[in-house]
């Protein structure tokens, strides 16, 4: 069934069968980028519209820039999976989720197109204003689902969002090419301290002091977001400033 855009940004509504109430009565908090690791825009959403491929998003930004919404942002959409984010697992009852076109590094991993950065911005700017989301409320798939998901990656263009006003981004310290820092199997209380900083920041991680796999995923994952120049997994002196300095924005003195 049909029904009214939520945003004037949008350029076309195709409804999506998979959507329903959001849980316990939850109101959205969180705006999640995706993308949407297909071939072409018009497949991406005859996929998510159709009620057999058990998925749905709320936007989907394709090539060009055009807007289409598959749910309104009053439902609850299937686009997080499994994921976390500061204690919370039904991420899809507290977000909208946004699928910007790109065929993902399964097919080459294309730079964002002009067009579409100006539009997600635009939308972006929209939803938060509208639902009073704080800039730290908006995050990547891979922030909370960093076990399974790397998008919208590296590529993404998050400082450019931030600069619109939409979303928490900080300089990232200078990456030494000396500092190989720590990897998977290492033990040290530096590790253990920036468990901490992540778990501050939202992540699903808690202070081992070891770097497992699970946490160096996680630190893929704050680095595709947060350190793009080298999205490693591996816990240097620039992650670790990096993460320092980001507490510092979201005004975590405290912690950080």
């Amino acid at each position: 069934m049909s029904f009214k855009a939520d945003s004037k940004c949008v350029t076309s509504v195709v409804p999506a069968a998979n959507a329903e109430r959001r849980r316990g009565g939850a109101k959205p908090s969180l705006l999640i980028m995706h993308y949407t690791g297909m071939m072409s825009a018009e497949k991406a959403v005859s996929w998510l519209a159709r009620k057999e491929s058990n998925v749905s998003c709320h936007y989907v930004i394709d090539e060009a820039g055009r807007i289409i919404q598959l749910v309104p942002e009053a439902l609850r959409a299937w686009h997080a999976g499994t994921s976390f984010w500061r204690g919370e697992t039904d991420i899809n009852s507290h977000s909208i989720g946004i699928e910007i076109h790109n065929p993902g590094h399964e097919y080459g991993y294309p730079p964002f197109l002009p067009a579409q950065m100006r539009s997600v911005i635009a939308l972006a700017k929209d939803i938060v204003r509208r639902n009073r989301m704080g800039r730290e409320s908006v995050l990547a798939h891979s922030d909370i689902a960093p076990e399974r998901k790397i998008d919208p990656g590296e590529k993404f263009d998050w400082r450019a969002l931030a600069e619109a006003g939409v979303g928490l981004w900080v300089r990232a310290s200078p990456v030494r090419d000396d500092d190989k820092g720590f990897e998977v199997s290492d033990e040290h209380p530096r590790i253990a301290a920036a468990q901490r900083l992540l778990a501050a920041y939202g992540y699903d991680t808690s202070p081992s002091g070891i770097i497992d796999a699970k946490t160096y995923r996680v630190i893929r994952a704050f680095q595709l977001h947060f350190r793009p120049r080298r999205a490693d997994g591996r816990l240097d002196r620039s992650t670790e400033r990096t993460l320092q300095r980001l507490l510092l924005a979201a005004g975590r003195k405290e912690i950080a």
